[in-house]
């Protein structure tokens, strides 16, 4: 009985989650196309248009809308490689008359963290953003910050940090059942999403910034950033690209200083 209950469970769950994803895609794309694309763009919610006027009226209104456009993204990008954990979850909370409500809080204990990961790495864009207007030598050499996103995110994929996080997010069962007591079911779901969303952010969290240079309108880089981290996160054969996209990345910082030199 509990393998019928959980047949029936992945049919309604797997498809569900794809479809929240490629909802989100689809937005983002009719986003992307559309005359507002370019506040998709970090430093445009300000600027010229009909958000400008309200994001200088209202205290943090382009930190909310900030926010909106990276819940978006990471729904879209992010959601898929979860697919192991929800059903790990499902597994061991099977029977629970309330495991719906736990696999909801489950999710949006992970996009909570990924969400306070795109306000900090917003907050750092604004930095550079006004660094840009205060130091004319970053504004004539923004593609060095370029340079620099690439060679770390490059060097991030050999280090210890990077696998340590990834081995937790490749067995989702494990750290399911290694966490999860049972007691306070909400809470525990909530934390269990938000844990889980940690070692995401360590395994990812050098790829996404990425998105800060290139854009969170380039939907092309998006998909293949989503891409490798599905392929990394949940194939078997994951690990092997690890070390071939950091050498692949590195040469990317390499080629963008040899261009401008």
């Amino acid at each position: 009985m509990p393998d019928v209950r959980m047949a029936r469970h992945r049919r309604v769950l797997v498809p569900l989650l794809l479809a929240l994803a490629a909802l989100a895609w689809a937005a983002l794309w009719a986003w992307a196309a559309s005359p507002y694309g370019r506040y998709l763009e970090h430093g445009g919610w300000g600027g010229e248009g009909p958000l400008a006027q309200l994001c200088r009226a209202v205290p943090g209104a382009t930190w909310l809308l900030h926010g909106l456009a990276w819940a978006l993204m990471i729904t879209a990008m992010m959601l898929p490689t979860t697919l192991p954990l929800f059903n790990a979850f499902a597994r061991v909370s099977d029977g629970r008359a309330d495991r719906p409500r736990l696999l909801a809080l489950l999710g949006l204990g992970y996009l909570a963290v990924w969400g306070l990961f795109g306000l900090a790495a917003h907050g750092l864009q604004e930095l550079l953003l006004a660094g840009v207007d205060r130091l004319p030598w970053l504004a004539w050499n923004a593609w060095a910050v370029g340079a620099l996103s690439f060679a770390l995110a490059g060097a991030f994929q050999f280090s210890a940090l990077k696998h340590r996080c990834l081995d937790k997010c490749r067995t989702p069962l494990s750290f399911v059942i290694e966490h999860w007591r049972g007691r306070h079911p909400a809470r525990q779901a909530f934390a269990l999403g938000a844990h889980h969303g940690l070692f995401c952010v360590g395994c990812c969290w050098a790829l996404m910034l990425l998105m800060f240079v290139v854009g969170m309108g380039n939907l092309g880089w998006m998909l293949l950033l989503a891409l490798l981290m599905a392929i990394e996160k949940n194939l078997p054969w994951g690990r092997r690209i690890s070390a071939p996209l950091g050498l692949a990345l590195l040469g990317g910082a390499l080629w963008i200083l040899l261009a401008h030199l």
